[in-house]
């Protein structure tokens, strides 16, 4: 699994002109399933979601995780993360899960994260979803959960 984690002091999923998830300070999360990804990359994902320093702390260094700030986090699904980009100008989807898997293990991955965090939000997987935070920094970051190939 990858995702791309941002330092935000807010963000929204939006569908059909209805706020489905919201957060104040935190990590929203863009998150895309490859096809070897299993439950063990979901769960090491969640994991270093939650544990990668990247808020500040008193000495103004990036020293402190979301479970050392309590602050919220947002999973929104996004398969085009899985995209080969290495030729031509059109993005090859095959490294993405199929959609069926996919949904699978993100469904997974939103049990864990609800089990293991309580200020936790989603946006809706194969949604035509509109996605709006505020980057704080900006911190940007991409994390797998296993090695690329």
């Amino acid at each position: 699994m990858i995702t791309i984690i941002q330092r935000v002091t807010s963000a929204s999923v939006t569908v059909n002109q209805q706020i489905i998830g919201q957060i104040d300070t935190g990590i929203m999360a863009l998150v895309a399933v490859e096809k070897a990804d299993t439950e063990k990359d979901a769960a090491r994902l969640l994991e270093r979601i939650l544990n990668y320093r990247i808020f500040a702390d008193a000495d103004d260094k990036m020293n402190l995780s979301l479970r050392d700030i309590n602050a919220g986090l947002l999973l929104v699904p996004q398969f085009t993360l899985a995209a080969d980009t290495q030729k031509g100008n059109r993005p090859s989807f095959t490294p993405a899960a199929s959609p069926e898997y996919g949904k699978q293990l993100f469904e997974y991955l939103q049990q864990l994260a609800r089990q293991a965090w309580p200020t936790v939000q989603f946006g809706q997987f194969g949604a035509d979803m509109q996605v709006a935070l505020v980057n704080n920094g900006p911190v940007t970051f991409t994390l797998r959960s296993h090695t690329a190939p």
